[in-house]
């Protein structure tokens, strides 16, 4: 298994989507960080493809949102300020609220099995105190809650918001929460969603947005 983020070389037979996959894990990762020109010779050798099917995958990321063109310059890993945390966070929230409410009017027995298995999992990533574990099972959990809700068009919409949310976690990692209390976080979601109470729940998800806005919000430009 390769490091978090790696590139690989990719078989010629592979489409553009296999690229596009391990470009955007290296981009989540930090392993290109934001503001990083991509060069589609290096890539292309470094993947081992012809550049067709990288500058397919390449454009797959642009509409995502990903990567951004500068005229005459090429592409480049978008950057993320202090505004760009606050839509990530308040997009997530609208997706992350709605599918609550879904929850709560479906199966919530269901969801409560699904979210108790991925909280067990950001349990033992909390034990490990490793920040990318962490990361990761924390993000799992918020994909299982969207997917609960059964409604795919939001856990689309999820997806490309979480691997925005990571890039924010890969270079923030110094204001992620204690183990303790990213794992009392998600907890007491599960323990609402259990209990039947919405109007808590809701409270609950909004807070959870509105406070990672204040806690992950860079610092201060050093030329502002």
């Amino acid at each position: 298994m390769s490091e978090l983020g790696e590139l690989e070389p990719v078989a010629r037979q592979s489409t553009a989507e296999i690229i596009a996959e391990q470009l955007r894990s290296a981009i989540m990762y930090g392993v290109f960080a934001p503001g990083t020109q991509l060069g589609e010779a290096e890539l292309a050798a470094r993947f081992e493809v012809s550049r067709g099917p990288l500058r397919e995958a390449m454009q797959r990321l642009v509409q995502e949102g990903l990567l951004r063109g500068e005229r005459h310059r090429g592409l480049f890993v978008i950057d993320l300020d202090a505004k760009d945390v606050r839509d990530i966070y308040l997009a997530r929230l609208a997706i992350e609220r709605m599918a609550c409410e879904l929850i709560m009017q479906g199966n919530r027995g269901e969801a409560v099995v699904r979210l108790a298995e991925a909280l067990d999992n950001l349990v033992t990533a909390a034990g490990s105190a490793d920040r990318n574990a962490m990361s990761d099972a924390d993000q799992a959990f918020h994909l299982a809650l969207v997917s609960c809700s059964g409604n795919s068009r939001l856990e689309r919409m999820a997806q490309t918001l979480l691997v925005e949310t990571r890039m924010c976690l890969a270079a923030l990692q110094e204001h992620y929460p204690q183990p303790h209390d990213l794992v009392a976080e998600h907890r007491i979601l599960v323990n609402a969603i259990s209990d039947g109470d919405e109007e808590l729940l809701l409270r609950l998800i909004e807070s959870h947005m509105r406070e990672s806005i204040d806690r992950l919000k860079p610092p201060p430009s050093s030329s502002a």
